[in-house]
């Protein structure tokens, strides 16, 4: 088995150098000062060799969400559609091997977007930042949206402190929607 997996590895076209990684790291965190470090365990890089063996992208980042058993992938920017796969079939297939369920995150080199990508499928019009106390707030268009940018049991909010606190070092505190705040 093992010899197998390593053939595969050889076979399999080396997407991303090490080089590659610091550098998209390095732009994403220059806006802000206080660069995260992000150490990956043992679970954590089984869970990207799995990810890029079985579907053949490449992640950045994996966290392990305890409350909500669940594997968050964070995927370079571009292959997302190769993560995803045929109809969510890499998505099923990965939820399988792990036993838990299997959420992705499209990198971006700019906040705001990496943000538009946590929350997807709600709309972010906007966020605000405070440096002195590291709080974030996120305005969404309408009332609907909110609910939407919060997630069932607060499961995308939860994504977005744990991805935001991981990248950037800033805390989340709350959705606003924008017809609200005028």
């Amino acid at each position: 088995m093992y010899i197998t997996i390593f053939k595969r590895y050889l076979k399999l076209p080396h997407l991303f150098s090490l080089p590659d990684y610091h550098r998209i790291f390095n732009l994403a965190n220059m806006e802000h000062e206080s660069y995260m470090e992000r150490n990956l365990g043992f679970k954590e890089r089984r869970y990207i060799e799995e990810l890029r063996i079985l579907t053949k992208s490449t992640a950045l980042d994996c966290l392990i969400d305890e409350k909500f058993d669940r594997i968050i992938f964070v995927i370079r920017a571009g292959d997302m559609g190769y993560a995803i796969g045929k109809k969510g079939d890499n998505i099923r297939r990965l939820q399988g091997v792990t036993g838990r369920k299997v959420e992705m995150v499209e990198f971006a080199e700019k906040m705001e977007e990496f943000l538009a990508n946590i929350f997807k499928p709600a709309q972010i019009l906007k966020y605000s930042c405070d440096d002195q106390s590291k709080k974030m707030n996120i305005f969404v268009p309408d009332k609907n949206d909110v609910g939407i940018a919060i997630g069932k049991g607060g499961c995308t909010i939860e994504k977005a402190r744990l991805l935001i606190r991981r990248f950037y070092g800033f805390e989340i505190g709350e959705v606003f929607s924008e017809e609200g705040s005028e």
